[in-house]
């Protein structure tokens, strides 16, 4: 449990540094803004209660809006995701639910199972993020491309990181 808590503070830092220092600066077009932020939130252990995820989610959103100057768009989305986020585990639940001690990865659940869960929800902050930034649906559509191409280099990140920092399942 202290190994999990200890993980889950050097995650949160590694992920809010990775975003305010690298990943803001990433702008192509304007098109293609990452937020591997989110993964943070994606990643919180399952017995994690969900007052505390609305909490860690909101410190980490207000704090990617302190550096990017944002007004409180990152602290919203972030906010709106983790509230989503019980809601989107029980749709996607597989029949013998979940072990409280697992965390939601993709060696635990699959690659299906986890880009159902990563997809609903990176999307729907993807959406409020940019149609709360742009307050206006004059540019319905270009937004609309900018949430889906920034969701799919967002997803994308997701599985590189997958891949590179969890453990393998043996055998």
């Amino acid at each position: 449990m202290i190994n999990d808590v200890v993980k889950n503070i050097l995650r949160f830092i590694f992920l809010l540094l990775f975003q305010v220092l690298i990943l803001n600066n990433i702008q192509m077009s304007g098109y293609l803004n990452p937020f591997l932020y989110v993964l943070f939130i994606l990643m919180l252990p399952f017995r994690t209660p969900d007052w505390l995820v609305l909490v860690l989610s909101f410190v980490l959103g207000i704090s990617i809006d302190m550096f990017a100057d944002t007004g409180g768009l990152h602290a919203a989305a972030s906010v709106l995701m983790s509230f989503l986020r019980q809601p989107v585990l029980r749709l996607v639940a597989p029949r013998e639910g979940y072990d409280v001690n697992q965390q939601p990865t993709i060696q635990q659940f699959g690659f299906s199972w986890f880009f159902t869960y990563a997809g609903i929800l990176v999307f729907v902050h993807h959406l409020f993020l940019f149609y709360m930034e742009a307050f206006h649906f004059s540019q319905f559509f270009s937004t609309f491309f900018r949430v889906i191409l920034s969701s799919l280099f967002t997803l994308t990140l997701i599985f590189i990181s997958q891949f590179f920092f969890s453990k393998h399942k043996a055998g």
